[in-house]
This record gives structure tokens, C-alpha cells and sequence, in this order.
């Protein structure tokens, strides 16, 4: 009896490993080729706005992003400049928000059910004169919007600064992305505008005509990319990797002969 038993056991054990091993193996197989998990739903978060440029937005062309102007690039008057830990050196630069003025926090100053969405396209910088960097303190989240965008949250500009929440949201470009060569020999200074999904960049690289090879570039300051080869009239393609992680290549969107101060717009978007 007492064998028997044991048997039996030895057999539940063995029965148990092979249902074990079935079972890591399924688990293997389907995680190979089932989907990414869809990313956690966006959260709002606290931050200030203040608000510049003038009614018409004149005064926020340019901008550390250097997209110029900012009409002609279809960013229009829903642009902000963004404080140090959300501009991240440039590296945000084309990057869009949802904001709402924060009624709970200030429910006299505020706009109620309203959200605006607005493209990073400059930095606001700490003002050092004050004990604590002002407004755009370092390490404070702070949008100071182009004055259209900002009115619409903010119910009264006498407020100056309003409390807001935020979340980072999908841009939604018309067009494909945009390539403006300058710069000089031995040195192309690649601005890239109008780039949806994510709308800012992580890396890019470009390649010649006369080279099959793909050679990176270095962001300069801002949407501007560089690289020191000499790439005069060659025929350029661009690959572009945003910072969700989409990466298109853009062949030949430069055609031979180009000189530098021109725009080449492509027919590839990021979804």
C-alpha cells in the first residue's frame, strides 16, 4: 500500500513539472507575439501660467526652438515657452499640452470647462534678480503662453498668473514633416517643423547621394539638427526618430543642387 502510494505520488510530481513546462512555454510564445500593452492613460498635473507676446502674438516669433515664424510654420498663436524642467534643453521642443486653468485652486481667475492645447515653441528662463527664479524657477512647471492661447483659460489678463493643469497630448500637424537647410560648408544646420504624434525628436540622421551609409547628426539648440560633412548639393534623405519611438525615413526628400535657406517638405507624417 505504502508503494503504492508513493507511485502515485511520483506520478502527481511528474504530471505537475509537465503541466509546469507547458505552461512557461505558452507563456513564452504569446508574449513574443502578442501587442505592446497600451501605455497608461495620460495624468493631469499642476503647474502656473502666465501669459506674452501681445493680443496678436507678435512678440513670440522666434523663440529657442527656432522655428521663426511661427504663422508661416502653422504653429499659429496656440504656442507656449515652456520653464527648465519641461524644456529639458530643447529636447521638448515641438512637444504639445493640453492645459486647463485649475478652478479648484483659483476658481475667480479661471475659465470653467475650457482646455487649450499648445505647441512648445521657446523657453521662459529663470529670472535670477528674485530670490526664488520667478515665475519660471528652474524646477517650477510653467508655461508662459502666447497671450490668445492663454486667454483662452484664463477668464481676466489683469490675473497675470494663473494655477493650471497639464498633460503632454498627440499634436496634430496638417502636411508632412519639414526640412530648412542652413548654415554653410562643413556645416548643415537642419531645422525639422511640423511634426506630429509626439512632435519632438530624439535622434536623427542623415545620408547622402554619394554614401549609402547613415551618418547621425547632433541636435544644435532647439528643432535644429547638425552635421559637419559636406553635403553641398548632394541629394539628402533624412531619418527621423521621434520620442515615442517612431522612426520614418524621408529618401530623397532633398533633391540634388538644393542651396542652403530653402525648405523641403515631405509627404510622410507620424501617426
Amino acid at each position: 500500500m505504502a508503494a503504492a502510494a508513493r507511485a502515485f505520488a511520483v506520478a502527481l510530481l511528474a504530471l505537475g513539472w509537465a503541466l509546469a513546462v507547458a505552461a512557461d512555454n505558452v507563456t513564452t510564445s504569446s508574449s513574443s507575439s502578442s501587442p505592446a500593452p497600451a501605455p497608461p492613460p495620460a495624468v493631469w498635473q499642476r503647474g502656473h501660467a502666465t501669459f506674452y507676446g501681445g493680443a496678436d502674438a507678435s512678440g513670440t516669433m522666434g523663440g529657442a526652438c527656432g522655428y521663426g515664424n511661427l504663422y508661416s510654420q502653422g504653429y499659429g498663436s496656440r504656442t507656449a515657452a515652456l520653464s527648465t524642467v519641461l524644456f529639458q534643453d530643447g529636447a521638448s521642443c515641438g512637444q504639445c499640452y493640453k492645459i486647463a486653468c485649475d478652478r479648484k485652486a483659483d476658481p475667480t481667475w479661471c475659465r470653467p470647462g475650457v482646455t487649450v492645447t499648445v505647441t512648445a515653441t521657446n523657453f521662459c528662463p529663470p529670472n535670477w534678480e528674485l530670490p526664488d527664479g520667478g515665475w519660471c524657477n528652474a524646477a517650477r512647471p510653467h508655461f508662459d503662453m502666447a497671450q490668445p492661447a492663454w486667454e483662452k483659460i484664463g477668464a481676466d489678463t489683469r490675473a497675470g498668473i494663473i494655477p493650471v493643469v497639464y498633460q503632454r497630448v498627440p499634436c496634430a500637424r496638417r502636411g508632412g514633416v519639414r526640412f530648412t537647410i542652413n548654415g554653410h560648408d562643413y556645416f548643415n544646420l537642419v531645422l525639422v517643423t511640423n511634426v506630429a504624434a509626439a512632435g519632438s525628436i530624439r535622434s536623427m540622421d542623415v545620408r547622402s547621394s554619394d554614401d549609402g551609409e547613415w551618418q547621425p547628426m547632433a541636435r544644435n539648440w532647439g528643432a535644429n539638427w547638425h552635421s559637419l560633412a559636406y553635403l553641398n548639393g548632394k541629394r539628402l534623405s533624412f531619418r527621423v526618430t521621434i520620442t515615442d519611438g517612431q522612426t520614418l525615413e524621408f529618401t530623397n526628400v532633398v533633391p540634388p543642387g538644393w542651396t542652403f535657406g530653402v525648405t523641403f517638405a515631405s509627404n510622410l507624417q507620424f501617426k
